[in-house]
């Protein structure tokens, strides 16, 4: 699997996740989101940012309930639940949400 983002070819692996982390860019993000049917806002990119910085600190993508506490942590309780994260990244916000922020699949997600 591939996708072309500015005149340039990006390998996805048969789940859509990035081959190589190093091709992500804003742009990338905007098409792996738009495959997944999501519109980027600010409050995704909010997550996405932070979901880098969570890989950046412990080498690994959060599954749901470590980026639920994390998004506690970092942005308050309001933004901490599991139902903020759905609204954004419906259906399995770990999984979803790593792969636009160019990111591994989590562990544990289906």
């Amino acid at each position: 699997m591939e996708m072309i983002v500015d005149q340039q070819t990006i390998p996805l692996d048969k789940e859509g996740f990035l081959k190589d982390l190093n091709q992500w860019s804003p742009a990338v993000a905007e098409q792996l989101a738009k495959n997944e049917g999501i519109t980027l806002s600010q409050d995704h990119w909010e997550i996405i940012s932070l979901l880098q910085q969570f890989y950046r600190e412990f080498e690994l993508s959060p599954a749901m309930r470590p980026l639920v506490k994390y998004v506690g942590q970092q942005l308050g309780s309001d933004k901490g639940k599991s139902i903020y994260l759905l609204s954004l990244f419906p259906g399995s916000p770990a999984k979803f949400a790593a792969k636009i922020a160019g990111l591994p699949k989590p562990d544990n997600c289906l």
